[in-house]
């Protein structure tokens, strides 16, 4: 594993059109079958793009993440929040810095979240079995585990469809995979190019170039089902890119939902 580096001051901006409201929209969904929670974990909670609204909504919020820069940006966004100071806030938010592997609280909480592929960048299987153990220590009986992976096949198709390019005038990057079938592990390597605040715009404008690469790795649901029960959880369902049905061959997104027995 790793963590953001120059990618947190970026990454809000790269990441707009990303679902959000559909993670959202799918946790609820799931705590109006199973249960409401109060206190909420978000494991690899970025910048806060779902740890923020959760906690605006009125849950106890802890977002836990390995990259002190993206919680710095999590952090700064949380703190301009409209409201913030007043008497009666609608939640609250705690930033901790830990790794998922062995991340702890001084309570049980209610549902622990981990969407946006978080999981993924888990690249052995002991990883997986280490973070599973310790969500399952630190769900209170009854509780939620909510995640999504990349299916493995959409690894295999980010290989074929490469590169992607973003270009825009103050914000350029160069993406390029290097898949391995054999043991479904892909490298990201990213090349941005970021304006220069103080220079002008125009033919002469100066560019920071910074590169970045990231490692993540796919795991067939057979054996995240076989690890979840082997951690102590009972998985409630298996489905597929937000919606209840069950994965197929063309799923992008899968997501479990596991609970820790009472």
């Amino acid at each position: 594993m790793r963590s953001y580096r120059q990618f947190a001051a970026v990454y809000d901006r790269l990441m707009e059109e990303m679902p959000y409201s559909e993670w959202m929209f799918f946790a609820r969904s799931c705590w109006e079958k199973y249960g409401i929670p109060r206190t909420v974990v978000d494991l690899g909670c970025g910048t806060g793009n779902m740890a923020i609204p959760l906690a605006r909504s009125g849950f106890s919020v802890f977002g836990i993440d390995l990259s002190a820069d993206m919680l710095s940006v999590a952090r700064n966004k949380w703190d301009e929040t409209p409201g913030r100071g007043l008497r009666q806030e609608p939640g609250t938010v705690r930033w901790l810095q830990q790794d998922m592997r062995d991340w702890e609280l001084p309570q049980a909480v209610d549902t622990v979240i981990s969407f946006c592929d978080c999981l993924n960048y888990l690249t052995t299987p002991d990883d997986i079995k280490l973070t599973l153990r310790r969500t399952f220590t630190g769900l209170a009986p009854g509780g939620l585990f909510l995640f999504d992976v990349h299916a493995p096949k959409q690894l295999e198709r980010y290989a074929e469809e490469q590169p992607f390019v973003y270009d825009e005038k103050d914000l350029s990057y160069l993406w390029t995979c290097d898949y391995d079938p054999k043991d479904l592990i892909i490298e990201h390597d990213l090349t941005f190019f970021v304006k220069d605040e103080a220079s002008p715009s125009g033919p002469g404008a100066l560019y920071h170039r910074f590169e970045e690469s990231h490692v993540q790795r796919a795991y067939e649901p057979d054996w995240m089902a076989r690890e979840l029960t082997a951690a102590g959880f009972e998985l409630l369902h298996l489905c597929a890119d937000f919606s209840w049905e069950a994965p197929n061959e063309d799923s992008e997104r899968l997501f479990y939902i596991a609970r820790k027995p009472e």
